[in-house]
């Protein structure tokens, strides 16, 4: 990558930082930009009967995990806020595509003091939360083999938070993780 690269590939954030996506750096992260950004951010790439935010999908993986997991939690999907929610099949056909999704969340996850590997309790409770919201979102869907014996998270999926409120409760519930 030269420099004349990485001088091109930044983005705008909400709150007016600048994120270089080829040379994230942790000075460059804010938790408000990120529930601002996946806040608005649809799951499913849109294709759902209503609009249901990557940020309620992330605050409600942060309360199926125990405690000591629940900002990885908040987090599992913060990269989505500078990189887009780009659908799992394209992602696997973009191997450059996720060196850098992978870049960004190592220095996401380093800018909230989360360390080593993610979680299984993690992976674990965004399947089942996907199981949940396949059943809600996308009725009457063919099955997925990713999701061949998991099961659902034990609460309806409601899409009902605006990207206000979705936005102001992933805030919340950062700042209860924080206290």
């Amino acid at each position: 990558m030269t420099q004349a690269t990485s001088a091109k590939a930044w983005i705008q954030t909400r709150h007016g930082g600048r994120f270089n996506l080829l040379d994230p750096g942790a000075r460059d992260i804010h938790y408000k930009d990120i529930a601002a950004s996946l806040s608005k951010l649809c799951r499913f790439t849109g294709h759902v009967s209503e609009f249901y935010s990557v940020a309620q999908h992330s605050v409600l993986v942060s309360l199926l995990v125990p405690p000591d997991d629940a900002l990885w939690g908040l987090m599992h999907d913060a990269a989505e806020a500078y990189l887009g929610d780009i659908a799992t099949p394209l992602k696997n056909l973009l191997p450059d595509y996720k060196a850098i999704e992978a870049r960004v969340e190592a220095c996401v996850f380093a800018a909230e003091g989360l360390t080593g590997s993610m979680p299984p309790s993690v992976k674990q409770a965004d399947l089942r939360l996907l199981a949940a919201e396949k059943l809600a979102l996308l009725p009457g869907s063919e099955e997925w083999e990713l999701l061949a014996g998991v099961r659902p998270a034990p609460f309806a999926i409601t899409p009902c938070w605006s990207p206000q409120h979705a936005e102001e409760m992933f805030i919340r519930r950062y700042d209860f993780l924080w206290r």
